[in-house]
């Protein structure tokens, strides 16, 4: 939900890393948002969850790449 809604506000997300506990917005601007990305006119709780998983499975892979580190990832902007 943090880069989605970092990305829904056009924020730069070549810096953006998930923190583990830091809580942002409420539960129904979180499920409003899930919603909105997931692709589906009225998702049921299952694809909903299917979704959150595909994403953040995608997202840890990306950010574990060498390509996206702050270090390495100025010369690959938008990597």
């Amino acid at each position: 939900y943090q880069y989605l809604r970092r990305y829904k506000q056009k924020e730069n997300l070549d810096r953006s890393t998930f923190v583990p506990g830091r809580i942002e917005g409420t539960e129904k601007e979180c499920l409003a948002c899930l919603m909105e990305f997931c692709g589906r006119s009225n998702p049921s709780w299952t694809e909903l969850s299917n979704f959150t998983h595909f994403l953040n499975f995608q997202l840890r892979k990306c950010e574990e790449l060498v390509f996206c580190s702050p270090v390495v990832g100025k010369h690959f902007h938008g990597f």
